[in-house]
């Protein structure tokens, strides 16, 4: 059976990323890499929403920050079990995002982002003021992932494979979402919701269906970096950290299938090499992200498809512009 191209790029860069850590036991890149990790799936979040159905949110990093403050009260002062902490934390944020969008999703366009903002923002309020979730303080002593088996997560290495095995289940789990007639049933409401309700599409039904999933996997990653960091505050729900998620979604593709975790990946890494610049870092780092958007407005991975889609074209013209001259010189 013959492989294509793809297959051997993404099995290759699959087989680098789980050797990387064996072959360099850096803990400084270990960490790098553990945190494109988790800001990648709250990034798939953000585009199930925002890239599948249209709907542009910024109350991600709201739930983003429930699904780590959920992870962290059950087990710090609940005594919850680790697994069953992180599992209740998930369904916890899907909960109340499927209030919030039962509202939000009334709305359209602008209103609808800045309702999410607003909910992001009342979010943050809630935690920075309560005295449950420690206020300013923030909460400590989130504890490690409990043992599976023989597996402990105690060291920078377990984390690693950990977090990249959540990462492979989001990107398996969008696979499957990107191909499926739910998939299709979201893009099309993307693309026209009147045309959708026409081929009897409930656009609020799978609006909402779409909010609820994407608000989960914010809450997944909100829960997994509570658990690496040990350590949160309430600026996890800031507004500014809604708009890097964005950022890192807007670099990357949106809509598209590798978009989150390539911007991811790139911001990520180019803002810890500029940060020997300091607060000076914007000043360089600004422009750049600014130049990106400009000459690639459907992000990297979009502009590359884009590129693909043109090219094949292209070919597919020269060739019939060429069978086309053959079958005339034929009749002549």
């Amino acid at each position: 059976m013959k492989v294509d191209r793809k297959t051997w790029f993404y099995g290759i860069l699959l087989l680098a990323v789980l050797v990387f850590p064996l072959i360099v036991p850096n803990q400084y890149y270990m960490q790098i890499l553990i945190l494109v990790f988790i800001w990648s799936i709250a990034v798939y979040g953000l585009n199930t929403i925002t890239g599948l159905t249209g709907q542009l949110s910024l109350a991600h990093a709201g739930f983003f920050a429930i699904g780590a403050y959920s992870l962290g009260l059950l087990t710090v002062k609940g005594g919850v079990p680790f697994w069953i902490a992180f599992i209740l934390a998930i369904v916890f944020t899907a909960i109340i995002s499927l209030g919030i969008g039962l509202v939000a999703l009334r709305t359209k366009s602008h209103f609808f982002a800045i309702y999410t903002m607003s909910v992001g923002f009342m979010i943050y309020l809630l935690i920075y003021k309560s005295d449950l979730t420690g206020g300013v303080r923030g909460l400590i002593g989130i504890p490690n992932p409990s043992p599976i088996g023989p597996i402990s997560f105690e060291s920078m290495i377990s984390y690693y494979y950990l977090m990249l095995f959540f990462l492979l289940l989001t990107i398996f789990i969008m696979y499957r979402l990107f191909h499926s007639l739910l998939g299709k049933t979201f893009m099309a409401i993307r693309n026209s919701e009147e045309l959708a309700q026409t081929l009897g599409i409930s656009v609020m039904k799978n609006k909402l269906l779409a909010f609820v999933l994407s608000a989960a996997f914010a809450a997944l990653a909100g829960a997994l970096y509570a658990s690496y960091v040990r350590f949160i505050g309430p600026q996890m729900a800031d507004i500014h950290v809604a708009f890097e998620i964005l950022l890192y979604l807007l670099v990357g593709g949106i809509g598209t299938l590798a978009g989150p975790v390539v911007g991811t990946f790139i911001v990520v890494v180019l803002t810890q090499m500029l940060q020997f610049l300091e607060e000076f870092r914007m000043l360089v780092f600004g422009p750049i992200v600014v130049l990106l958007v400009l000459f690639y407005p459907r992000g990297l991975v979009g502009g590359y498809l884009m590129w693909k889609a043109k090219r094949k074209h292209k070919k597919q013209a020269t060739q019939k512009s060429l069978e086309g001259g053959s079958a005339r010189a034929i009749n002549d």
